[in-house]
């Protein structure tokens, strides 16, 4: 996983959303129970890293955390 990915998802977990890795590295985010977006393991495909972020987006998370 990627710096950039790290970030992210500890800000999703500090947010309150569950992230759940799956057996080849992607991480499956969930918020209360149900499914949010796939954020893939590798930076291969940016434009699957912007749709997998404008899905949390659009249920609730933040991005970039305001200070």
């Amino acid at each position: 996983m990627n710096k950039d990915l790290r970030k992210i998802v500890k800000a999703l977990e500090a947010q309150g959303y569950e992230v759940v890795y799956t057996s080849d590295g992607h991480a499956r985010v969930f918020k209360d129970g149900e499914y949010v977006a796939t954020f893939a393991g590798t930076p291969s495909d940016h434009l699957g890293y912007r749709n997998s972020l404008q899905k949390a987006r659009r249920k609730g998370f933040r991005w970039p955390p305001r200070r």
